[in-house]
């Protein structure tokens, strides 16, 4: 699959060098100027489709107990990190996937949005993402890091016992 992406590539790129006046015309063998824009139209879709089915790989199971309590205890982990920490960097850039997979799973399902566990999580994961985002270099202030270590205990608490 990823050799067939890779070949599709590469044609595409000698084609844009090459320009697109000959393919749009027919002049590649293809036949009429319509049967060329036809071939392009396909080419574009069979890559959109098959970028679209490659697996994303993600941490999340689809068990929102099991999901909540495993990003906060790889969240607690992760501010619990050192400035020095040579893997802190690391472990922040994986910090903020984990983050938007989390939020891209669970914000949309309504079951799950509404429960007091999803919104002190939510709450927690906006705060940390808010700040990877706007001072990547820089390690958590000690009051930040208390607060969301505080909201991450608690949402995971809240979600084991089913609130």
């Amino acid at each position: 699959m990823a050799s067939l992406f890779s070949s599709f590539q590469r044609w595409v790129s000698r084609w844009l060098n090459a320009g697109m006046g000959s393919l749009a015309t027919g002049s590649l063998g293809i036949g009429s100027p319509g049967m060329g824009r036809a071939v392009v139209g396909l080419c574009l879709v069979l890559c959109l489709v098959l970028s679209g089915c490659s697996g994303a790989n993600t941490a999340m199971t689809g068990n929102y107990v099991e999901d909540t309590v495993a990003v906060a205890n790889s969240l607690l982990s992760t501010i619990s990190l050192a400035a020095s920490d040579p893997g802190r960097s690391e472990a922040e850039t994986e910090a903020r996937s984990l983050i938007m997979d989390y939020m891209a799973r669970y914000r949309p399902r309504q079951a799950v949005n509404g429960l007091g566990s999803f919104t002190t999580m939510q709450t927690a994961l906006n705060s940390l993402a808010g700040h990877y985002t706007n001072y990547p270099n820089r390690p958590l202030p000690d009051a930040l890091r208390e607060r969301i270590g505080k909201e991450l205990k608690k949402a995971e608490a809240n979600v084991v016992r089913g609130a």
